[in-house]
């Protein structure tokens, strides 16, 4: 196994991406702890991580909180003695508006989400990972960072952001064996596409996600959440040990850069 006796916190770990991840930690032995602001969802995903032969833990947390972040962190540290693993993966994408149209309070909004958040847990997961000389911190990002396919200024902004921060923190933490990465995933079938079928029958669903959205991808069709899982498992484990401060796109072959 691949994570025997690993302890991982996946932030936003309650469905979609997070939820692969967790599955995909649990089946290589790695107790997850859930960070979620859905505790019904986070306790369903816990539930599919004992069903693994895992341990798991589910803790209602606002990521962009910074009470709520270090008392989740203390919560895992007093349930498992220490954290190996930490996957800032919570976040959500904003609508399309111009910059006239974007209020301050929503761009901190999304900021805070999509990027605060990385800091936060950061700040009170590292020392931990310091006393122990050893950590794995995985950052999702989007392809959004690099190449924006949509007019999403904050949102864009944000995972653009999280670049930046993996390499500065990588570089500072790379002398300790804590290796910080980032994954930029493309069109990932997740609940958040599901929301723009809207009332379509599963066919059209499929027809709109292979043929429509997955034609635009090189691959021909979109990712999935088990797609991000086996990156960030690759970044999770000793597979990677030489690897930090790296952004790891998986799209499908996207961005198509002239």
């Amino acid at each position: 196994m691949l994570l025997k006796d690993r302890v991982a916190i996946i932030t936003g770990g309650a469905k979609g991406m997070g939820r692969g991840m967790a599955s995909r930690f649990a089946e290589e032995g790695c107790k997850v702890a859930i960070a979620d602001i859905d505790i019904n969802e986070a306790n369903n995903t816990v539930a599919l991580v004992k069903q693994k032969g895992s341990d798991g833990l589910a803790i209602r947390c606002d990521v962009t909180d910074g009470k709520q972040v270090r008392n989740t962190v203390q919560k895992v540290v007093d349930n498992y003695m220490k954290i190996d693993i930490l996957v800032n993966n919570a976040g959500a994408i904003a609508p399309h508006k111009p910059i006239e149209d974007i209020t301050e309070e929503e761009w901190d909004r999304v900021l805070a989400l999509n990027l605060k958040s990385h800091f936060l847990f950061c700040k009170y997961v590292v020392p931990y990972m310091k006393k122990a000389k050893y950590g794995k911190i995985i950052g999702i990002s989007s392809i959004g960072g690099i190449q924006p396919p949509a007019h999403e200024i904050h949102y864009n902004t944000a995972k653009a952001g999280i670049i930046g921060f993996t390499y500065d923190l990588g570089r500072e933490l790379a002398p300790l064996n804590i290796t910080v990465n980032a994954i930029l995933p493309g069109p990932i079938r997740t609940n958040f596409y599901e929301r723009m079928t809207g009332t379509m029958s599963d066919e059209d669903k499929d027809k709109f996600f292979n043929e429509g959205l997955g034609k635009k991808v090189p691959m021909q069709r979109p990712g999935t959440p088990d797609d991000i899982a086996g990156a960030a498992l690759f970044l999770a484990s000793e597979l990677s040990a030489y690897v930090t401060c790296e952004t790891l796109c998986v799209t499908g072959g996207l961005p198509q850069l002239p």
